[in-house]
């Protein structure tokens, strides 16, 4: 059974990094057939695809957010993290991580076949 945690802090303040992490059991993210996604969901708003590292570790960035964000991964313990520089509140959300094998780049639901469960960040003084 393949499962996804995030982890991380849910209280950040503004100007500093948010960092989260995603575990991930039963697949290995070097498997060739997925990559491995960060998205989001700010309050009232819809789903923004944040970046995604594949299996062989190759790395793509929304381009809304990519001077900001840096994913990596550490393969001995399955896990790839999300840092999001310079924090603000309109980066206030649900994180989540997920595995998929569609579109680079895609929010549809379907196109993942794996989701954690979500963590609510936010960004305040």
């Amino acid at each position: 059974q393949v499962q996804l945690q995030e982890s991380g802090p849910g209280l950040v303040k503004p100007s500093q990094t948010l960092s989260l992490t995603c575990t991930v059991s039963g697949i290995s993210l070097t498997h060739d057939y997925y990559y491995w996604t960060w998205i989001r969901q700010p309050p009232g708003k819809g789903l923004e695809w944040m970046g995604a590292i594949t299996g062989s570790g190759s790395i793509f960035y929304g381009p809304s957010l990519k001077s900001r964000t840096s994913i990596s991964r550490d393969t001995s313990k399955n896990q790839f993290t999300l840092q999001l520089t310079s924090a603000t509140p309109e980066d206030t959300a649900v994180y989540y991580c997920a595995g998929g094998s569609g579109g680079i780049g895609s929010t549809r639901k379907d196109e993942y076949d794996y989701w954690g469960q979500g963590t609510q960040v936010t960004v305040s003084s």
